[in-house]
């Protein structure tokens, strides 16, 4: 354990939640939030004080502002050995950075090239190594403060971030903001074009190039509310176990995830892909029907076991010969707008091999993409109607003792220059009824334009 870190509990308890509403406004503050406390929601995450700034563009990367040497992946795997730092606790994180790669940065390290121009210019990937982290145990309503005494002395910098915390004192509870009263909301497909592209991809599917691809549509979306208020509306009216809100100062990231893409503890890798969406129902008979409806689903399996079959493709490369294994195949679990099906898979992680190896073997998510996935990847860039940038990309944590926690995003906004981008999209495959698909994506879009409207 490093000799500088303090680690102490915040008496007395103030939610995450709460704490980020305190620090919303800084540049470069990330929270990574399980508002919906459940076995996957343990922690809620804030990170403070960056230190270090690793910025991935399409010509390069930059480190603190200055141009990098060699290649990201590169730099990451090395600081990450360079700096390993064994965590003694049973928090999630203690040292390491959090951030998000998009999905163009997975289409780009597949040398996919892209027809369309960027609707939104971000970086491909941001990572932020903080000095500080805010953890909270969910359901022991436990908040933890950690100094890692990289940007000043670990005991002054906790006084003064309880200081803060004191000061600041009982914010507490969602903004009771009006309705935003220039709302709009306009996709980037009108529907018959969405249902055309989502029959040329069945068709690609009946002629053997693919079993399975994910087809996206996009909103851009003008509203009153700022990011920071959309992101407690949000988290109170649909908590997910892998939300967040990430501040970067030009742009702001408002996430809703019920996806877990790649988590790493203790060498063991886990992946849990979701394929199959059902809304919740009116009324207790209606929702039970369409909870067993996606139960029982021969499309929606076929389609998870799909994936699975993709996923396990994945963490082979890089995991132990023998390792990885599929510990639940369909699951259903509730959200507050929809049922979702849901598989895990699991496996050692190689000897000497670190999360950056892992992200590049399975980075983009194979729930997202499709099977076989280079070729799925190829499909979408050219039915879809623009680039996906952040969405369907990964948002999360790496720690310096080889252990990660990264999304797949989806149910995210991202915010820049006025606008809400947000992306939305569904599983195809041969039985699909492009109604229902287009509907489906409706129904994804809800709990996001409700928190904006």
């Amino acid at each position: 354990m490093s000799e500088t870190r303090q680690i102490k509990e915040l008496k007395p308890y103030v939610p995450a939640a709460d704490l980020c509403r305190i620090y919303e406004e800084m540049e470069d503050i990330a929270f990574l939030d399980s508002s919906l406390v459940n076995e996957l929601g343990q922690y809620s995450i804030l990170g403070l004080h960056p230190y270090l700034k690793l910025v991935k563009e399409e010509d390069g990367y930059t480190v603190n502002g200055k141009a990098g040497e060699g290649s990201f992946e590169e730099f990451v795997r090395q600081y990450l050995q360079e700096h390993s730092d064994p965590n003694e606790t049973k928090l999630p994180i203690v040292s390491g950075a959090v951030g998000y790669f998009s999905y163009d940065y997975g289409r780009e390290k597949e040398k996919i090239a892209a027809k369309d121009v960027a609707d939104v210019e971000i970086p491909l990937a941001v990572l932020i190594f903080y000095d500080v982290f805010v953890v909270e145990e969910t359901a022991a309503k436990r908040v933890w403060l950690i100094a890692n005494g990289i940007t000043e002395d670990a005991g002054r910098c906790l006084e003064k971030l309880e200081q803060e915390i004191r000061m600041a004192g009982g914010v507490q509870g969602v903004r009771q903001a009006p309705q935003s009263p220039d709302f709009r909301a306009e996709p980037n497909f009108e529907k018959e074009a969405y249902k055309q592209a989502l029959e040329q991809m069945i068709r690609y599917i009946i002629e053997g190039d693919i079993y399975i691809a994910n087809m996206t549509q996009q909103f851009r979306i003008r509203s009153a509310r700022t990011p920071a208020e959309a992101f407690q509306i949000l988290r109170e009216n649909n908590p997910s176990p892998f939300g967040g809100y990430l501040n970067y100062g030009t742009f702001q990231i408002v996430c809703a995830s019920p996806e877990r893409f790649l988590r790493v503890r203790d060498g063991r890798v886990e992946t849990r892909p979701i394929k199959g969406t059902r809304k919740r129902g009116a009324t207790q008979q209606e929702d039970e029907a369409l909870r067993r409806e996606l139960e029982q689903s021969g499309k929606d399996q076929s389609e998870l076991l799909m994936i699975v079959d993709l996923e396990r493709n994945d963490l082979n490369r890089v995991c132990v010969p023998g390792s990885v294994k599929v510990t639940e195949l369909f699951a259903v679990e509730a959200y507050a707008t929809v049922f979702h099906l849901v598989s895990t898979v699991e496996g050692v992680l190689q000897e000497g091999k670190t999360v950056m190896d892992l992200i590049e073997a399975a980075f983009p998510g194979g729930s997202i993409t499709g099977a076989p996935k280079y070729r799925a990847m190829e499909i979408i860039d050219e039915l879809e109607h623009g680039r996906r940038n952040l969405y369907t990309g990964s948002i999360g944590y790496l720690t310096l003792d080889g252990a990660c926690d990264l999304n797949i995003v989806i149910r995210t906004a991202l915010y820049k220059d006025g606008i809400y981008h947000l992306g939305v999209g569904g599983g195809i495959t041969a039985e699909s009824e492009t109604e229902f698909e287009y509907e489906e994506t409706l129904q994804k879009a809800k709990a996001i334009l409700e928190a904006l409207r």
